[in-house]
């Protein structure tokens, strides 16, 4: 392993790894296509990697990798479907078991840092992180502790329920057969969700018995724990934080149905106002209360926590996010836009306060 002395931050070999082989596969291509082109817009040699697949197409020497032509970028848009994962796995020539694709590994281990452009399980819930502090590679945002607490909905309630308020719920693991018992079991309405998957993927708000069993029996293809969270009707705001301090807030308002998968990618399927046209004093808590679930966690670098108002002013905590979105349409670029930060700006602060995060001169 090289040495690991910091030179200037201009100029650095970034790998902007994303891809991977969770159900925001295709939110985290996007996010790293546009993270990767704005590094290299800042002077930075940066590549995009797409962490399963790996370098399979790359036809050049390691030595070459990031003085290739656009950093290995191509043109990538989410659809609004989920992705297919059985396809991307099928399409991988080297059938290994491993979630790293080839070269992945190596490939990172040569860069001065990784920019972590992955969201969900595959990437979002801290195996990453723990990998690469194993093997002394340097990453951007939260280390693998927070992150793995952050992606487990319930843990992060348990933890964060004496500071903050958020909703009542339950986490129950499930079979088939349950599904009639627990649905009996619980109060109606509620917010189906899977206990760790983001980009409201699986998520159902459901008012009664039949759509909560048609509920509980689609999140089982995410797997056999949920989230049964009691429903509170009010404003979706959402908060970015960065270095430890919550940006302007931002109000999101569905044109149709909520702020789901295909809501939240394209463009156009919901107004997101920021700042949010809300109070000061709302402001001031949403932003406090956001400040201290990132504090609580341990978490690093920057996040986006979600929240409903009550009509009171209530901040009703849900969910925070470690490698929030960076797509053409995520909320934390728009955050940053409020204070001034470009997003080539942004990319580049995250860097430099994960190069500090890891214990390195920025």
């Amino acid at each position: 392993m090289k040495s690991r002395t910091r030179k200037a931050v201009n100029g650095l070999k970034i790998v902007v790894l994303a891809g991977g082989l969770s159900m925001e596969r295709n939110v985290s291509l996007s996010s790293g296509t546009k993270v990767c082109r704005a590094l290299r817009a800042r002077g930075h040699q940066a590549i995009l990697v797409d962490m399963f697949l790996g370098l399979e197409s790359y036809n050049g020497t390691l030595d070459d990798i990031f003085d290739a032509p656009d950093g290995l970028c191509s043109d990538y848009s989410v659809a609004r479907e989920a992705p297919d994962l059985d396809a991307v796995r099928a399409s991988r020539q080297d059938k290994s078991k491993s979630m790293f694709g080839k070269d992945v590994l190596t490939v990172c281990a040569i860069a001065d840092i990784v920019f972590l452009a992955l969201h969900g399980t595959c990437g979002e819930d801290g195996r990453v992180q723990a990998a690469f502090d194993l093997l002394g590679i340097p990453y951007t945002g939260s280390g693998y502790l927070g992150s793995a607490i952050a992606m487990d909905k319930d843990l992060t309630k348990r933890l964060v329920a004496d500071y903050v308020v958020t909703p009542q719920w339950r986490a129950v693991t499930y079979a088939e057969a349950d599904i009639d018992r627990i649905a009996n079991e619980t109060k109606l309405p509620c917010v189906v969700k899977p206990i760790a998957n983001g980009s409201s993927i699986g998520v159902s708000i459901v008012h009664d018995l039949a759509a909560l069993k048609t509920a509980l029996r689609d999140c089982l293809a995410y797997g056999d724990r949920v989230v049964l969270e009691q429903y509170i009707q009010g404003r979706e705001i959402q908060v970015a934080i960065l270095t430890g301090k919550a940006l302007p807030s931002i109000e999101i308002i569905p044109k149709t149905g909520f702020y789901d998968y295909a809501n939240k990618y394209q463009a156009g399927a919901a107004e997101e106002i920021t700042p949010a046209p809300i109070p000061p004093e709302w402001e001031t808590r949403v932003r406090a209360a956001t400040e201290t679930v990132f504090r609580v966690i341990g978490l690093s670098v920057y996040s986006r926590a979600d929240f409903i108002v009550t009509p009171d002013g209530t901040p009703y905590f849900l969910e925070i996010n470690t490698l929030p979105g960076m797509t053409p349409t995520s909320l934390v670029p728009q955050e940053a836009a409020a204070v001034g930060m470009s997003y080539e700006d942004l990319c580049e602060k995250i860097v430099e306060e994960s190069l500090k995060a890891r214990g390195m001169q920025a």
